[in-house]
């Protein structure tokens, strides 16, 4: 469900977004202004303010990718994000194929080394 955050988001876009993560039961949607996916500490799709929706791949399937679709490696806020591929909008309404390269971009982050945590551990105190 869209929170207020996201009101000025690309609605349709979000909604398929949201119905390709949700495909998975093991993936959580993350983010509130930007909707992305992670595991281990590293993110493998996102949907940007400007409605670009970009999957991390890797090498093989990244220039596979390329080939068969009219796109390019991710861009966002003048980064060049060269694990990812932009998804083109004409294969949103192809859910089926959008799954699979969603599917492939888990797969490859699963093999990916996990990045260590930021956070810090709360110790409980003895009582």
């Amino acid at each position: 469900m869209a929170t207020k955050k996201e009101g000025k988001l690309y609605p349709d876009k979000l909604a398929v977004y949201e119905k390709i993560v949700a495909g998975n039961p093991a993936i959580e949607r993350k983010g509130d202004t930007i909707p992305y996916t992670s595991l281990n500490g590293n993110m493998f799709s996102l949907l940007g303010k400007d409605g670009s929706l970009g999957f991390r791949l890797s090498r093989e399937d990244r220039e596979s990718f390329l080939k068969k679709y009219p796109s390019a490696i991710l861009v966002q806020y003048g980064a060049v994000m060269k694990e990812y591929v932009k998804i083109p909008d004409a294969l949103l309404t192809n859910t089926k194929e959008l799954k699979k390269y969603f599917d492939l971009s888990y797969e490859y982050v699963k093999s990916l080394k996990p990045k260590p945590t930021t956070k810090t551990k709360t110790v409980k105190k003895k009582k």
